[in-house]
């Protein structure tokens, strides 16, 4: 069975267990990855609730062992607690008395690849990569499908040779540390872990600092036996919302990696978009960067505060780069991704997320007001328009064209911006047609001030797109 290109995606590998990640692709990618990462070749690994994530734990150590790698073992965990392991020392992973001249014991991992499929159907799983700190993405996923299926019969034999490590503890202690000051805390929290890893860690911090809480489906389970791992679609969110509603003052609910986090209040379901405003609140004029799928409200709102405000892609590979680019304090995405600088190490964490919104509230912010106070906007969700891998960019190119010259009843344009697809800046709104990098799709959204206008834009823009494909 031939390796599909389609695996290797903008931001991470992802595929069908057995069907596309088998035995063979995975060594393979553990190889070529190998390869490819210089330095010590030390490279820590941590799996997802996934009945399969072990099994591909096996073939890509197999496969990095045969690249000369060392590989250190971190077991089921969420992402960040992943990323986490590249801020650490071995000493610290590895308290013990490492194999005489396997490795260093002050040295940091040079890689870590995490093993999820994310908020995903089950059967799915992938790779999350980071390579000197730095995510793994685009031209360099690209460049490493290329080889590997070029090289697709080449024999890697089993050697799950590995040194297992705990991160696990020293990022618990990082937390109850940098958040020692919510003991006490008395509000009445939810939260909602999807049968996902989110409590491979954050039932233990909430103990450790006397947090008063109520768990659902918190036991990990790939199977995702009560409801599907995304929180940013509504109906994932019923239980969640019925247990905040009957005894609860603050819910969180997390995706099947613990890497995006919902915020819901009884009047609110918090927009990742939304929460940036609020986390920037207890930041001395913040860089923020948002993705092309944001509010307009949000950068108004942040410029207004005397913060700076960038617009980037989508995606979180994208937004690491750029904040380490800007040195910026923050990045957010709508779907619930949440990057902090400020006090942290720059990835999405949704566990730290959820201690830096209660923190705002022990310090007297009301969420509800916050958000009420907002400009009012109406907003579309993300809606999808299915189209081909092979179509989707070109869409996009023909749609910049037509734009140029824009049918006579298409709503005055004031600008456009190109950074991810196309943003069409309106005189009392917004419309945003982009390719999704991940999946088949034109992903778009509509906003404007006025709920008529807001339909207006998205008709007009959708006849556009019909244009569009009539004219490939």
């Amino acid at each position: 069975m031939s390796i599909p290109s389609s695996i290797f995606r903008e931001y991470d590998i992802r595929g069908i267990f057995k069907k596309e990640l088998n035995e063979q692709s995975i060594k393979l990618i553990g190889y070529y990855l190998g390869q490819k990462i210089g330095g010590e070749k030390i490279v820590s690994i941590g799996y997802d609730a996934r009945s399969h994530s072990p099994i591909l734990r096996n073939y890509l150590t197999s496969g990095l062992n045969a690249a000369g790698c060392t590989i250190l073992d971190m077991g089921m965990v969420a992402t960040p607690v992943n990323y986490f392991s590249n801020y650490q020392t071995i000493e610290d992973l590895y308290p013990k008395q490492l194999p005489s001249g396997v490795v260093g014991t002050q040295q940091h991992p040079t890689a870590s690849i995490m093993i999820t499929g994310s908020h995903n159907p089950s059967e799915y799983n992938g790779f999350k990569i980071t390579v000197d700190k730095a995510p793994f993405f685009g031209e360099a996923i690209y460049a490493l499908g290329d080889e590997i299926i070029h090289n697709q019969d080449k024999n890697i034999p089993d050697n799950t040779q590995r040194i297992e490590i705990d991160v696990k503890t020293p990022y618990i202690d990082f937390m109850v540390k940098e958040f020692a000051h919510l003991k006490g805390f008395d509000k009445k929290i939810i939260i909602d872990c999807g049968n996902g890893v989110a409590d491979t860690v954050i039932t233990d911090i909430f103990k450790q600092l006397n947090l008063n809480y109520t768990g659902l489906y918190c036991k990990p389970d790939g199977t995702f036996p009560n409801h599907h791992p995304d929180p940013s679609v509504e109906k994932n969110l019923a239980d969640v919302k019925k247990a905040l509603e009957e005894d609860g003052d603050i819910a969180f609910a997390y995706d099947g990696d613990a890497d995006r986090i919902a915020v819901l209040t009884h009047k609110h379901n918090i927009k990742g978009d939304q929460m940036a405003l609020l986390y920037a609140m207890g930041m001395e004029k913040p860089t923020v960067i948002g993705e092309v799928k944001c509010s307009q409200v949000m950068y108004d709102e942040l410029e207004r505060r005397g913060a700076k405000a960038i617009m980037y892609k989508t995606g979180h590979s994208n937004l690491k780069v750029k904040m380490k680019e800007t040195n910026a304090d923050l990045a957010c995405e709508v779907s619930g991704h949440i990057f902090f600088k400020h006090r942290y190490f720059g990835y999405d964490d949704a566990i730290y997320a959820t201690l830096r919104m209660l923190e705002l509230i022990a310090k007297g912010i009301d969420l509800d007001k916050e958000i009420d106070a907002l400009p009012q906007v109406f907003s579309t969700e993300e809606i999808k328009v299915e189209t081909t891998e092979e179509e989707k960019f070109a869409i996009i190119d023909k749609v910049k064209e037509l734009l140029k010259n824009p049918p006579s009843d298409f709503p005055k344009i004031l600008n456009i911006i190109d950074v991810d697809g196309v943003r069409i800046n309106f005189e009392k709104g917004w419309g945003l047609v982009r390719a999704s990098n991940t999946t088949p799709v034109l992903v778009t959204r509509f906003e404007s001030t006025d709920e008529k206008l807001a339909k207006e834009y998205e008709t007009k823009v959708n006849k556009l797109i019909i244009q569009a494909k009539e004219l490939l």
